[in-house]
């Protein structure tokens, strides 16, 4: 099985390179109620693929024991293989991942989807066992009920790769490691898997509205 080099060299500049972000307003503009307009930039798909900025809320991971051991790199099918790889390229394209040179780093694995695919996640519960937990509040799910409360018409929205609007604090994304067969990376970004990511992401929201 043959696949391409990856490369881990995209730059800023394209990663902020926006000439699409227009054309795609349009459209959004065209299908979402006027009530709405002034949340387009919420919806732009151009934006999601795009490494977000440093806030204050960045995720500054701290540990309350040693370092978790070295996850294990297991075999892989040539299915499996394609996924990682896929993974890995398009995560580097985003700007999400970059190479690492961790002491440490997680295993991974993949999870059957009911269509037949492959669901890739990183198995940090080594690592989450000795992170210092963030107890920034998060409302129960039955108080979030109760705005709906004598509503017969509303929106839902999926809010697509929420987690990875966050950013690893710079300096803290070494423990974020992931070995593969291909190399070790490390997140810029909150990767789904990661304790304190709920806490982290109601923080920001608060902060929007």
């Amino acid at each position: 099985m043959n696949l391409p080099p990856l490369s881990f060299h995209a730059s800023l500049e394209e990663q902020w390179d926006d000439e699409e972000e227009p054309k795609e307003i349009v459209v959004v503009f065209k299908v979402v109620p006027p009530a709405f307009h002034h949340y387009l930039d919420v919806l732009s798909k151009v934006k999601l693929e795009k490494l977000s900025p440093h806030r204050a809320c960045d995720n500054h991971i701290k540990l309350e024991g040693l370092l978790p051991p070295v996850g294990v790199i297991y075999y892989l099918s040539n299915n499996e293989s394609e996924t990682l790889h896929a993974y890995i390229a398009e995560n580097v394209e985003k700007g999400f991942i970059r190479p690492s040179s961790s002491l440490t780093g997680a295993s991974f694995l993949f999870v059957k989807k009911k269509d037949g695919g492959l669901c890739f996640f990183v198995d940090y519960h080594k690592l989450n066992d000795v992170i210092r937990k963030n107890r920034y509040p998060v409302p129960p799910m039955n108080q979030l009920l109760t705005i709906f409360n004598g509503s017969t018409i509303f929106s839902q929205i999926d809010l697509c790769g929420s987690y990875n609007l966050l950013r690893i604090r710079e300096g803290d994304g070494h423990l974020t490691a992931l070995r593969t067969k291909y190399s070790s990376s490390e997140y810029l970004v909150i990767p789904f898997g990661l304790t304190n990511a709920p806490n982290l992401f109601q923080n920001l929201v608060n902060g929007f509205f």
